[in-house]
């Protein structure tokens, strides 16, 4: 058994090359090996969202807090709010992030194949932001 202490991962901002806005990450869990899932709760400030990005085993998202915007290629965006799920299966490129007036959390639960668990791609611009 292992028990993570809240707080004992240190929070991040996102990084300018995988987000747009202000975005913080706090780490939640990296599974051990054999495991390969790894969760962390993000918080989106209104108007920021992440660059498009695929994983290759695909990735849950809880939202947690607030009122956020999701898209899959070639898809409507779609609002989601506290309580929804949303899931994207391996490979689709999608983005996700805050509406423009309202912040949102999510935790974000994906996989690593061969260590790798998103490949980061061209940045959300605004005008398909608000499609």
């Amino acid at each position: 058994m292992k028990i993570i202490r809240s707080a004992a991962n240190p929070s991040m901002k996102g990084p300018a090359d995988w987000f747009t806005g202000t975005v913080r990450i706090d780490p939640v869990f990296q599974a051990e090996a054999p495991g390969r899932v790894a969760g962390a709760h993000v918080t989106f400030e209104p108007g920021a969202r992440t660059a498009w990005h695929t994983h290759p085993a695909g990735q849950t998202l809880i939202i947690t807090f607030g009122r956020g915007r999701v898209q899959r290629e070639g898809g409507p965006v779609e609002e989601v709010s506290a309580g929804d799920v949303v899931w994207f299966p391996a490979g689709e490129k999608h983005w996700h992030g805050a509406s423009a007036e309202t912040a949102m959390s999510h935790y974000a639960i994906q996989e690593a194949i061969d260590g790798e668990s998103v490949t980061w791609m061209e940045h959300v611009t605004d005008d398909d932001y608000g499609a």
